[in-house]
């Protein structure tokens, strides 16, 4: 753990975010930093051609995957061929079908889709990853195969990415049930006492009746609550690749809202649709436990994080590279889930960037955390930035998806609509205000008298713990970029200084800068207060101001530091994989602390011990004006 007066980490290869003067009320932004480039977007598919050979092969089984209900499978890839060589890959398709438009010139009904292959891949692998295959022409590998709703196929290019040619296509394969729920998410409903239950089917309202079934621990019988129904289509989304050869058919996510619970009290819950004929399809189960009411004292422990990204089981995709810590984090959360209530994603999920497909498959990497404790996500630059499409940056970071895949994947209590991506959100001592940086919080804007009623409504002598989340660095980051544009936050962003001062937030977290960071109780850029040893670990009384943390550090690839000497409002920094976790045992005592996600080890913490006097006491600008009238 470096800390203050350390020697900063060796610089690594910086990147430079260019920005241009605002134009049309948005910020022009490029997002062409090389760990931001998907790797299915790296396949040259515009030019794939069919060069069938009778030599070569390829093979998987099982050819039915899923017969006792099932989500996932592994499933063996044989192949050969004559010639073999390091350009050979691999790619799973779906729907299965995916060789007949390969060379046509439009993508069927998509006037802005490209010619070549129709469709990307869910995913790929090189041949020369099996030892033997350049000796032999012969290999064989495994594929974690999802039910995405449609069957699959495995084609053996040549090639490599530049110039794809097909030369044998696998039987097909799927899934008992293609159309079966999947991969339940939880999220806190609109009240402390509610808890949706969102997931994904093949079911349309006119096949299925989707709902949720459950009952609280201890009760006999069960209840059920009908869900709702959403997709979206082409016309939905923004650009390509999303709308071209990065679509694929979503199927249809379902939320239903389970009221009424009991603070703190365990509940299962399954998924499920009935179908026409009076049988149902059934999902997965799962037990949550319900939010403690706001302001109760209990034991109370929250993560967050941001920027994960997908992982990858069976090592496919080169996504090892592309967000090399995003299989260790979730392994490490699943492994610490029994002592944690609460997740919150700050941005940033799946990066699919405009590859839609990619989607489905984050959430069964999450769906053990999410089905069991509410997952509650925020906006990124890489779910909602798209050009000219109303939002505050200009550029193309979600690659034509402009915020439609994760707003009807994943559901927050907005108060308005997913559109408007933020959100208060109550759990027992903390309450949480979670801002949308892709949208304008400047004073004047929708979103800033949201923060600020969000701020206020906070009765801070029951909820002592004040957090305030989004996604860019709104406040302290001395990440090498933002030194560059000589902010060391995001440009603009410490214009919410006055309401984190006003409303006296304790701390405020950001993903986005993709290193961890974090600051002394701070406003101006002064610290207001010391801790009480010189790592900072611990601080009694009033704050004075708010501490600032940057937290992007759950998979995507880590970056440096600015040069040079350390702002004085820095205090710890780590270039690890990780995620916070918030621990309150009392409405006096709150634990901060920075997990690796390879060990499970804390790097860096502090604790905050006060009264609720302090909470109120007056700092500079926290106070409004008053006499000396007794």
């Amino acid at each position: 753990m470096a800390a203050r007066g350390a020697l900063p980490s060796p610089l690594m290869a910086a990147v430079v975010l260019v920005m241009a003067a605002a134009a049309a009320g948005a910020i022009p932004v490029e997002d062409s930093a090389p760990e931001n480039i998907q790797p299915l977007s790296t396949l040259n598919l515009a030019a794939a051609q069919v060069a069938m050979d009778s030599a070569s092969a390829i093979h998987a089984s099982p050819d039915v995957l899923g017969k006792d209900g099932e989500d996932s499978a592994w499933v063996t890839v044989n192949f050969t061929t004559p010639s073999p060589s390091s350009g050979h890959w691999i790619g799973l398709f779906s729907p299965a079908d995916f060789s007949s438009g390969i060379g046509s010139t439009k993508v069927a009904g998509q006037d802005d889709a490209l010619g070549g292959l129709p469709v990307a891949p869910i995913k790929y692998k090189f041949g020369n990853l099996e030892p033997d295959f350049l000796r032999t022409g012969s290999g064989n590998t495994s594929f974690l195969v999802i039910n995405q709703r449609y069957d699959y196929a495995f084609g053996l290019f040549s090639g490599g990415k530049d110039n794809p040619k097909l030369v044998a296509v696998s039987n097909k394969i799927s899934f008992a049930n293609p159309k079966a729920p999947v991969f339940p998410r939880i999220s806190q409903g609109k009240e402390w006492n509610q808890m949706a239950v969102t997931w994904t089917s093949g079911y349309n309202i006119d096949e299925a009746y989707p709902f949720v079934e459950w009952r609280m621990k201890g009760e006999e019988t069960s209840k059920r609550t009908p869900a709702g129904t959403l997709t979206f289509k082409h016309g939905h989304l923004c650009g390509n690749p999303a709308r071209g050869q990065g679509y694929r058919d979503p199927g249809f996510i379902h939320t239903a809202f389970l009221k009424d619970l009991w603070p703190n009290r365990e509940y299962s819950y399954q998924i499920g649709h009935e179908l026409q004929d009076g049988t149902v399809a059934w999902g997965k189960s799962a037990i949550f436990r319900a939010s403690p009411f706001p302001g109760q004292a209990s034991l109370q422990r929250v993560v967050v994080f941001g920027d994960i990204g997908l992982g990858a089981k069976d090592g496919s995709s080169e996504l090892e590279g592309f967000q090399p810590g995003a299989q260790v984090t979730t392994d490490q959360l699943i492994k610490d889930l029994p002592n944690y209530d609460a997740v919150f994603h700050i941005g940033d999920l799946s990066y699919s960037n405009g590859f839609l497909a990619q989607w489905d498959q984050f959430t069964p990497q999450i769906e053990p955390i999410a089905s069991k404790v509410p997952y509650m996500v925020g906006s990124g630059n890489h779910e909602r930035t798209y050009m000219d499409t109303g939002g505050f940056y200009n550029g193309n970071d979600s690659h034509g998806e402009c915020g439609v895949p994760a707003e009807t994947y994943f559901y927050v209590p907005a108060p308005a609509h997913r559109g408007k991506f933020w959100y208060a959100a109550d759990y027992g001592m903390f309450r949480f205000c979670v801002a949308d940086t892709e949208h304008d919080w400047r004073p004047g804007t929708e979103q800033h008298a949201f923060l600020d009623s969000c701020f206020a409504a906070a009765d801070r002598k029951h909820q002592p713990w004040l957090v305030f989340l989004a996604h860019r660095p709104l406040g302290y980051s001395s990440n090498d970029f933002y030194q560059q544009e000589g902010s060391f936050s995001e440009p603009m962003g410490r214009t919410l200084q006055p309401l984190w001062q006003k409303h006296r937030v304790d701390i405020a977290i950001y993903g986005h800068v993709h290193n961890y960071e974090r600051t002394c109780p701070v406003y101006e850029n002064t610290c207001t207060v010391k801790g009480n040893d010189s790592a900072q670990s611990s601080y009694s009384g009033a704050l004075g101001g708010t501490i600032h943390v940057v937290a992007g550090t759950a998979g995507a690839k880590l970056r440096t530091y600015a040069g040079g000497a350390w702002p004085q409002w820095s205090v710890a920094r780590n270039q690890s994989f990780g995620y916070v976790k918030l621990t309150a045992s009392d409405h006096s005592n709150m634990r901060f602390e920075f997990i690796h996600s390879d060990d499970g080890a804390v790097h860096d913490a502090f604790n905050i011990t006060r009264d609720y006097r302090d909470v109120m006491a007056c700092a500079v600008d926290s106070c409004a004006p008053h006499t000396l009238a007794n």
